[in-house]
């Protein structure tokens, strides 16, 4: 018997005729895959696939990876530079000089009146490494302004404050290696399967051969919760305290390694006498585990021979997100797992080259990890670039977060934005729109003149994307791979690297600072200055990169190979050659449910969208699958406010509302809601935003809403004003 239609007709692909085939690296997520994309007779990008002897994702990609090729297609790019005299007047094509010659005026023009520091530039975790190189040449060393950041302080800056509180330097320790030799991981608040699908396969494997227990913590049932042998349904924003009672545990018992604890660390007797306060009992109350789980995770992971630990967005999103790494930091110090083959604190990046903008940028201090507060970093710096040391600040600016409320009170005049769009990604979306009304000038610098905080510039300035330029990237574990360029940018577009060496060419110092114009001259002058150094690149260059399929660092001009892991020797980059435990009192600075904002707002990561969705947001296979905001809901608190599967509900916080449709689930508790962040029209409309103290990093997931269901006319007729308002 014959089931279904006797003539079948298979879906097929139509056939790509490849000419060349162009190595790359991927410019969506921080897992670093390698990829061939597939070039026509015409010099198009029409396909892709994973390179196979690339060690990172040995031939595989993910839905995203699998189709950013299509972005050399999208709608919305820019194709010229613009001008207007007067914001919301209508934009003007012009030359490339002309708007350079503005920028550089106006740069001026208010520096003279206000000061160098009124001045300030946001740049990216998505601009190769070469460039961010270049950009904070020109923001260090032309410009002048100390107020210069990235946008990765949105993500990263937790973890990048926490190791260097703990470790004395930033730089993730370990490596995706590490998880074929563990013997126990807990994820904090990352949930790999949809934010690094490739990492959470390399995981995946290691653990089908090894069968480790794998325990998440995250409040909302997750993808990875739901593969994991332990689940614990943190409360937001207490993972401190949960550290602190798995570390009493740990002292408490015995289970720790003694030795490690006296020859590689400090401070062991101040951190005893403060996680002492945290039992299992009094912890449960605050955190919401029970006390006999604590115990029973505390002895897994201290008994196995080798345990890591991984985070993302949960823990550094958070009030209490840079104690929290460190917290995870302690907990494997004081086990003895940091350095060796699978124990290791693993933050897991989010941009593709955040950890380029920590290397390279200048943006917390200068090149190599060097820092504005010591004079030989900035006489090293000054002497390699031709110039006055005492051009440089003699300390470190403000962040990202901070450089928006300066601009609320008129200490800063002019902004320009290198890849990034603060009117998506930053929270309490009402306060940034006014925040841009009050700037006398802005720049806006991006591959697309449709992001919304164009619509506050005064110049666009349309750059290249991706692999339409050349250079390197430097992933989570360290590895530092190239990307090539595939084709050219659209019509006037520039690579990043050319906008910002014309720019300098305006400035004093401009005529005397060298400034390559191609990618692998700057990747020598990096070489140069690394020498030596804890992050020395001085034995990689281009052509090493792309025969290895990308190195780590640290790799010295006399290695022979490069390096998989940091503090082997368990020696550290403290002054005593030691990492610090640090005691970690808990203070409670959430916005909490209460009885007019009952539910906690918690948001993440869909597999099909990267960030603010500027890009994956006009790419039709990443799009159609996810198309619209959607909340997820407990069905029995929906219950209790009549709303129904798939209707809509208005989203309140104290700073405003949005109207999405509802997903019932029992992934959520009964007290918590879930949005997916890629839709900034929606949850950065209600987001907090609270400032870790130690990061600057805004604290997305914590903050209270009340929930009300809305007719779908209603919610059609919010959705078509919000829209309008952007």
């Amino acid at each position: 018997m014959l089931f279904g239609r006797n003539q079948k007709k298979p879906i097929t692909l139509p056939e790509k005729k490849v000419e060349e085939w162009v190595y790359t690296t991927c410019g969506y997520c921080s897992t670093g895959c390698a990829i061939e994309v597939g070039v026509d007779s015409e010099g198009r990008g029409i396909t892709a696939r994973g390179v196979a002897d690339a060690d990172v994702n040995r031939g595989k990609l993910c839905i995203k990876g699998i189709f950013e090729y299509e972005l050399f297609n999208t709608p919305g790019r820019g194709t010229a530079p613009l001008m207007r005299e007067r914001r919301f007047d209508d934009f003007k094509e012009a030359s490339w000089d002309d708007a350079l010659d503005k920028t550089a005026a106006e740069f001026k023009r208010i520096q003279e009146k206000y000061g160098p520091d009124s001045v300030a530039i946001v740049s990216t975790g998505q601009l190769i490494t070469e460039e961010f190189y270049t950009l904070g040449k020109l923001a260090r060393g032309c410009i002048g302004t100390n107020n210069y950041d990235g946008n990765t302080t949105l993500c990263m800056a937790s973890a990048v404050s926490g190791y260097k509180r703990s470790f004395g330097s930033d730089g993730p320790p370990g490596c995706y290696d590490d998880f074929s030799h563990t013997d126990c991981l807990i994820a904090f608040g990352s949930n790999l399967p949809e934010q690094h699908p490739v990492i959470y396969w390399r995981m995946r494997e290691a653990r089908e051969k090894r069968n480790f227990p794998l325990i998440v913590v995250d409040p909302r049932v997750t993808m990875l919760a739901q593969f994991a042998d332990i689940h614990l349904a943190i409360t937001p924003g207490t993972d401190v305290v949960l550290l602190n009672a798995l570390a009493h545990v740990i002292l408490a018992e015995g289970l720790e390694d003694r030795a490690y604890i006296e020859t590689s660390t400090s401070g062991f007797a101040e951190f005893e006498a403060l996680v002492a306060q945290y039992d299992p009992v009094t912890a449960a109350k605050i955190c919401g585990i029970d006390e006999d789980t604590i115990r029973n995770v505390a002895r897994l992971y201290a008994k196995a021979n080798q345990a890591m630990s991984i985070w993302t967005m949960g823990i550094n999103q958070s009030t209490h997100g840079s104690d929290g790494v460190v917290g995870i930091n302690s907990l494997n110090l004081i086990t003895g797992n940091i350095g060796k083959p699978g124990g290791t604190s693993l933050s897991i990046t989010g941009q593709c080259n955040a950890m380029g903008t920590r290397e390279w940028s200048s943006c917390s201090g200068l090149p190599g990890y060097r820092v504005l507060e010591n004079p030989e970093h900035r006489q090293e710096v000054a002497d390699f670039w031709g110039i006055d040391p005492e051009f440089f600040p003699k300390q470190r600016g403000m962040a990202q977060t901070d450089i928006f409320p300066a601009i609320e009170t008129g200490q800063i005049k002019a902004l320009w934005l290198v890849a990034t769009n603060p009117m998506t990604s930053m929270p309490n979306t009402a306060r940034i729109r006014k925040t841009l009304e009050r700037l006398e000038f802005m720049v806006v610098q991006d591959a697309y003149a449709d992001v919304e905080s164009n619509e506050y510039a005064h110049v666009y300035l349309p750059a290249g994307l991706w692999a339409e330029k050349e250079g390197v990237m430097t992933n989570t574990e360290r590895r530092v791979n190239l990307i090539k360029n595939v084709c050219p940018p659209p019509g006037e577009a520039k690579a990043d690297l050319w906008i910002f060496n014309q720019l300098a060419k305006r400035f004093d110092n401009g005529k005397l600072i060298n400034f390559p114009e191609s990618a692998s001259d700057v990747f020598d002058e990096m070489r140069e200055l690394s020498k030596g150094r804890f992050l020395d690149i001085s034995g990689m260059s281009h052509e090493k990169i792309e025969q290895s399929r990308g190195l780590q660092w640290p790799m010295g001009e006399t290695a022979e190979e490069d390096s998989a892991r940091l503090y082997s020797d368990g020696k550290f980059n403290h002054a005593d050659g030691k990492a610090k435990l640090i005691p970690l009192p808990y203070i409670e600075n959430n916005e909490c449910p209460d009885d007019d904002y009952p539910f906690w707002l918690n948001s993440g990561r869909v597999v099909e969208h990267f960030h603010t969705r500027t890009r994956t947001g006009k790419v039709g296979n990443q799009n159609k699958f996810s198309p619209t905001p959607y909340m997820e809901m407990n069905p029995d608190a929906a219950r209790e406010l009549g709303i129904e599967h798939m209707s809509y509900a208005r989203l309140t916080s104290r700073r405003g509302d949005a109207v999405v449709l509802v997903q019932l689930t029992q992934r959520v508790p009964y007290n918590m809601v879930f949005v997916p962040f890629h839709f900034h029209e929606c949850v950065n409309r209600v987001s907090l935003g609270l400032l870790d103290p130690h990061s600057r990093q805004p604290a997305f997931k914590q903050s209270a809403v009340r929930i009300e269901s809305v007719e779908q006319q209603a919610a059609a007729a919010v959705t078509n004003r919000a829209a309008r308002s952007f």
